[in-house]
């Protein structure tokens, strides 16, 4: 008998997976504008990971400093003679990871929280809640302004840190009620009649319903933490240090006048067309997982 019901789990799920991929297929079919941004999203991932390889790395050239673009140097030159096209390539390594880092911690934390504060309710729920409001109330900016005076943010991994410590709170509020929609269902009752382990239930019978609505966070919390930090370091809250985009943004406009002189306005156009570029990736990724995982959005 339990062989039986192990096989007809195997089946179904293997049936769900196949129903998944067709899903997928048909969206990607009928507006291919999705598909764009998973074309967008490969080639910046190629770029961070192997560009500064094959392209190589910024380096200083006095002799060619605020040279205009050519084929030598496609995005020109700054005022130290590095290339614009190396820097952006580089500092796009930076971007993508503490957004990768920021997220993974935003969803780690919100999640298990989430999970566990709704399932259990009571104390733990109480306590887990409390905690949730105060990361809630903690204002990001002043917090962040405060650790730059002792900390230089230098590693993708700390500014990653951060931001995902910083970040969680929501997360974890709209997990705990999806739970506590979940918790009384016939599926968790029958679960806790057979005597199944905590763990096994939250992670094994309840993350999987909420695994879409987790897996677009995850993605729009790498949009917020590109953002923010590439805002922060524009705004020089952040210690000017490496090729982030934010860095290459804030010289350009604050120390080479990018905004108000003409042939200095391509050290402006490299990041900021890298960015929209990635946000639009970003967005039209999420836009194809809405309509995946959420049937009633599909027109067939």
């Amino acid at each position: 008998m339990t062989g039986a019901v192990t096989a007809d789990v195997t089946t179904t799920r293997t049936a769900l997976r196949r129903n998944f991929w067709r899903g997928v297929w048909r969206v990607m079919r009928r507006k291919p504008s999705r598909l764009l941004g998973v074309v967008l999203m490969l080639g910046f991932i190629v770029m961070a990971t192997v560009g500064p390889v094959l392209y190589g790395r910024p380096e200083r050239d006095a002799a060619n400093t605020f040279q205009s673009p050519s084929l030598a140097h496609p995005l020109g030159t700054d005022f130290q003679g590095a290339d614009v096209f190396a820097q952006l390539i580089s500092g796009s390594r930076y971007v993508l990871l503490t957004a990768l880092i920021t997220a993974v911690v935003t969803v780690v934390l919100g999640t298990t929280i989430g999970l566990y504060a709704g399932f259990r309710r009571g104390r733990l729920d109480s306590v887990l809640m409390r905690i949730t409001d105060i990361n809630l109330t903690i204002p990001g900016l002043p917090v962040l302004l405060v650790l730059s005076t002792v900390w230089q943010f230098s590693s993708a991994w700390e500014m990653g840190m951060v931001l995902g410590l910083l970040g969680w709170g929501a997360l974890a509020r709209a997990v705990r009620s999806q739970t506590l929609s979940l918790r009384e269902r016939g599926f968790i009752e029958a679960a806790r009649g057979l005597g199944l382990p905590g763990p096994h239930i939250v992670f094994r019978e309840l993350l999987p319903p909420i695994a879409p609505y987790i897996a677009m966070n995850l993605l729009m919390s790498m949009v917020m933490a590109v953002w923010a930090q590439v805002g922060l370091f524009f705004l020089g809250v952040m210690p000017l240090i490496g090729d982030n985009w934010g860095v290459m943004l804030n010289r350009a406009v604050f120390d080479h006048g990018a905004m108000t002189t003409i042939s200095r306005m391509h050290l402006l156009i490299g990041p900021l067309v890298a960015l929209l570029l990635l946000t639009v990736a970003f967005v039209l990724i999420v836009d194809a997982m809405d309509e995946v995982f959420n049937p009633r959005l599909r027109v067939e």
